[in-house]
């Protein structure tokens, strides 16, 4: 199975690759895509780094790790795309591969006010993994999803990993090292394209 883990990854850090490659040691997926969202034309928002840097940033994060790739699937679809659009698409590009969708305990809470969000549970699996702050996953124990979302939907007991992109962001606009949260070559790479400048 291949997990579909989205994100601006704006920039991707330490914390997105260690959970990506979590779930493939600990069997959750076979495969993790770092699915980067392309830049929503609707949205501005300054502190957005270009798809084509993230999106570059993020491969290089990825190398090494076994598992673990990212995804530029996302720019090719009509913008803004919404899950469902993207997960209806995946499947009708890889009609041999099983999907299920990545997301956060933060985004669990909420997860009946996403767009066909019915359609998602029926079709796909579902791998929460817990976010600092929320108590859900706590409160529900490792693996058994509250009614009604008993099937298809997995609580992982993944370790937390508090590392802040908007922090790196901070950090790397008052020309701070962020040694410890982005990999080497992506904090190097950052520095030489000049992102997140004051």
């Amino acid at each position: 199975m291949t997990a579909v883990f989205g994100g601006s990854f704006n920039p991707v850090h330490l914390g997105h690759t260690g959970l990506a490659s979590w779930m493939v040691v600990h069997g959750y997926a076979d495969k993790v895509w770092l699915m980067v969202s392309p830049r929503n034309p609707l949205k501005a928002d300054a502190s957005l780094a270009g798809e084509r840097l993230r999106l570059g940033w993020t491969q290089m994060a990825c190398e090494g790790i076994a598992g673990v790739t990212a995804s530029d699937f996302e720019f090719t679809l009509p913008r803004p795309s919404y899950t469902w659009q993207t997960l209806t698409a995946l499947r009708r590009a890889y009609p041999g591969e099983d999907f299920a969708l990545a997301i956060g305990a933060d985004n669990w809470l909420c997860f009946d006010r996403w767009a066909r969000h019915d359609w998602i549970l029926r079709n796909f699996f579902l791998l929460v993994y817990p976010r600092e702050g929320y108590p859900l996953y706590a409160s529900v124990g490792h693996s058994s999803p509250p009614p009604p979302y008993a099937h298809g939907v997995t609580f992982m007991p993944a370790p937390l990993f508090p590392i802040s992109s908007t922090e790196i962001r901070r950090r790397l606009r008052r020309g701070e090292p962020c040694d410890g949260l982005l990999a080497p070559q992506v904090q190097d790479a950052i520095i030489r394209d000049g992102a997140y400048r004051p």
